[in-house]
């Protein structure tokens, strides 16, 4: 049953987080936080999501503050460094940022770029890392197959982990998974998963040999779990560019998943100049407990009278969809 719309407008804060490098296309990233019975939750669907899409990402945040979440099975949660869409000569400077990490996701594929740039910046992150550390790269969907594995066979030289969402379809993910089955290069679904209305279908097709789990795209811990459950593959659990309240709620998630064999893409903390609560990496890992936010900090990030406004009108039109589910 869904609360009261008036007890998520009680207590609704609007925060506005800087970040130190463009990322996803924003230097801002915009959430409405709230208080529930169970602790505080997120509601940060992209500006751009229908309402539609939206409203999932408020019945997870919904979850997460009214309901008790599965027990955790660990108290810390290993993470990796992000490193956006940068060039080569920065690497370094955005690594340092993410203390005692030794795993890099790096975005490659990025719009205007070529892959001679995303082959520059992972040569870079494999020199500061050095050959213990690990790499992955993630296309956000943005090569076509024949793409896709040419730029697999390119970066193979840097001995990744794995390669995120080259493709944008299931048949493509399948196709490309068993081109560069040879090279031993795992292929991970992300918009696969969190943007279908089939998420098991990366599985039952063998298109993918592992998940990008995010709680908030899904609805909620607890139905993430069953995605997790009923596919039977590894899983990756990753941040949507969350605030430290959002990045709670995706390590309370990665605590109560049996096997966990992946450090989780939610360091991405380190990615804010400033945040609602301090939950950058500490030797490679946050903790796995609910986040509380700042006073002071809510009030320095607060958005202007204007986005809040359309968030607060976001979240009713949202809820309406809830109610009509």
């Amino acid at each position: 049953m869904l609360p009261p719309l008036a007890d998520l407008l009680s207590s609704a804060r609007i925060v506005a987080l800087p970040l130190h490098t463009r990322f996803r296309g924003v230097d801002t990233r915009e959430a409405l936080l709230f208080e529930g019975p169970q602790g505080w939750a997120e509601f940060s669907p992209f500006l751009e999501y229908e309402d539609a899409e939206a409203a999932t990402w408020l019945a997870a945040a919904i979850d997460f503050a009214w309901n008790v979440q599965p027990a955790p099975l660990r108290e810390r949660i290993g993470v990796n460094a992000t490193i956006p869409a940068i060039e080569a000569a920065r690497v370094a400077e955005v690594l340092a940022r993410f203390a005692g990490c030794r795993t890099a996701k790096v975005k490659v594929a990025e719009p205007g770029q070529t892959l001679a740039d995303d082959i520059a910046r992972v040569r870079a992150v494999r020199e500061a890392m050095g050959p213990e550390g690990r790499i992955r790269v993630d296309a956000n969907g943005l090569w076509n197959v024949d793409e896709a594995e040419h730029a697999v066979h390119a970066l193979n030289e840097f001995d990744l982990e794995y390669v995120e969402q080259p493709c944008a379809t299931v048949p493509e993910l399948a196709e490309l998974r068993t081109r560069v089955k040879y090279m031993g290069i795992p292929v991970a679904a992300d918009e696969s998963i969190r943007k279908s209305s089939d998420p098991l279908a990366v599985a039952r097709e063998k298109a993918a040999d592992l998940l990008v789990i995010k709680a908030q795209p899904l609805g909620g811990i607890t139905h993430a779990l069953q995605i997790i459950t009923a596919a039977g593959l590894p899983v990756v659990v990753s941040s949507a560019l969350d605030t430290a309240i959002g990045l709670s709620q995706g390590a309370a998630l990665a605590a109560a998943i049996p096997a966990l064999d992946y450090d989780c893409g939610l360091g991405t903390a380190s990615l804010f100049l400033d945040d609602v609560a301090d939950l950058r990496p500490v030797d490679g890992s946050i903790p796995a407990g609910r986040v509380t936010p700042d006073a002071d900090a809510l009030t320095r990030l607060a958005a202007s009278a204007d986005r809040r406004d359309w968030w607060l009108d976001r979240l009713a039109r949202c809820y309406a969809v809830l109610e009509a589910r």
